[in-house]
């Protein structure tokens, strides 16, 4: 009879390694075995008592059959308790130990239960509807610790993004989209077309103005400048009055003209500085000399050196910027991205078109996921209960449900002691004895 009070874990020197809310459990278990194993124990004793002294008091015959009832119906629903996860008394007894014998079976019946009884399209749809996830979602983003939470979350996922991430590999991609978007392309017409568009709206005239201004200080300071050049550039044999005379009077033409052009806007020398911009736009665009020079250019500022140089450093400026900015939870970046968040959780609260939305999208995404996955999601039940061990398995069944299960040895015992005592009485009294 020890084997009517076996706690789970017990078998075969199995320990399972109960945490201590199973350990608990698993006490409990014992208890309610041990009362019941009790409560029968107390109906032989009482049985046996009332059976030897019936000749002499018959009224003990009542108490012989209540007690009889009783042991029957412990004994039966003790069966049908052990049979579910072991064999009775360790006896092969057909249709016996019924969960390790029957775990894979189980394990299919209950995945195809929660498959076709809770992920449905419709069973989702309608749990949605009524939690209104846009506006508790709302709520909590509105808050504080809620927008702090989500900055934080969001900064451990850019610092593992970059751990993760190959430096090389980075700036290999960087390098290769420079090569593609940036140096490939040709960069004369493009240039050309923008300047068209600059020239043709005025735009450069501030800065003609800014160097015509530039011009004329530059000219009103430099006098004894413009006088050396006449001097250095005349024949040896000219007398040095002469060239004082000539290089004063290039000077006073020179700061004459240089005055004209700036307080003239449409002077020569600005229509033909916008003559030759306009022809160059066009150059850029269309004369293929002009093109190849620029490539050429182009080919010389950005060699292979300076675009890997130009990969490494963008790489590792955004790298170090965005790490030093989530780490930081006084960076701006920090305070905009939480700002950003509280702003579209308080969104989602007063807006009922973006909420409504919102839970739209969710139940989507959920019934999509559901009616797609369904069999996948619900087969790791199958699989999980495939990969256990069938005593393991039996004994965590147990160890969950086994003390609610007592209970029916219990009211067994009790049901089958006045069950017998009816049987007994009614008999008694139709047919005497």
């Amino acid at each position: 009879m020890a084997t009517l009070n076996r706690a789970p874990g017990t078998a075969a020197g199995r320990d399972p390694g109960f945490s201590p809310e199973d350990a608990e459990k698993a006490a409990a278990l014992r208890r309610m075995k041990t009362l019941a194993l009790v409560l029968l124990t107390a109906m032989a004793v009482v049985f046996a008592v009332s059976f030897a002294l019936q000749g002499h008091y018959p009224w003990l015959q009542y108490v012989r059959s209540a007690s009889e009832g009783g042991m029957v119906g412990a004994l039966a629903d003790w069966f049908a308790v052990t049979a579910l996860f072991r064999h009775p008394l360790g006896l092969p007894i057909p249709h016996t130990a019924i969960i390790p014998t029957r775990k894979d079976a189980i394990g299919t019946s209950l995945s195809g239960f929660v498959r076709d009884n809770f992920l449905s399209s419709a069973v989702v749809r309608t749990k949605l509807d009524t939690l209104d996830v846009a506006r508790k979602a709302g709520t909590w983003l509105a808050s504080p610790a809620g927008a702090e939470r989500v900055a934080k979350e969001g900064a451990a996922v850019v610092r593992g993004a970059f751990t993760v991430l190959n430096d090389d590999d980075v700036q290999a991609v960087i390098e290769g989209m420079v090569r593609r978007h940036l140096l490939a392309p040709p960069w004369g017409p493009p240039l050309g077309r923008l300047a068209e568009q600059v020239f043709a709206a005025g735009h450069h005239h501030q800065l003609v103005d800014l160097l015509v201004d530039r011009t004329a200080d530059w000219v009103a300071a430099n006098y004894e400048a413009v006088t050396r050049v006449v001097s250095d550039r005349s024949p040896s044999w000219v007398p040095s009055f002469a060239n004082e005379l000539v290089g004063d009077k290039v000077y006073i033409e020179l700061s004459k003209f240089v005055a004209a052009v700036q307080s003239d806007p449409d002077h020569q020398a600005r229509r033909s500085i916008d003559a030759y911009l306009k022809e160059l736009a066009q150059d850029l665009q269309h004369e293929p000399m002009m093109i190849a020079r620029v490539e050429g250019m182009k080919a010389q500022v950005l060699g292979d050196p300076q675009v890997r140089n130009l990969a490494g450093r963008t790489w590792a400026t955004i790298k170090r910027v965005l790490l030093e900015a989530v780490s930081d939870p006084r960076s701006e970046l920090h305070q905009r991205f939480t700002t950003a968040v509280r702003d579209f959780g308080a969104r989602l609260v007063e807006d009922e078109e973006l909420a409504g939305k919102v839970n739209a999208w969710v139940a989507d995404a959920a019934a999509y996921v559901v009616g797609t996955y369904k069999d996948d999601i619900a087969g790791v039940i199958e699989d999980t209960v495939a990969r256990w061990d069938a005593e393991e398995t039996s004994q965590k069944i147990e160890l969950q449900v086994g003390k609610d299960l007592q209970f029916i040895r219990i009211n067994g015992t009790v049901v089958g002691a006045l069950a017998g005592l009816l049987i007994f009485a009614v008999a008694h009294a139709v047919f005497g004895g």
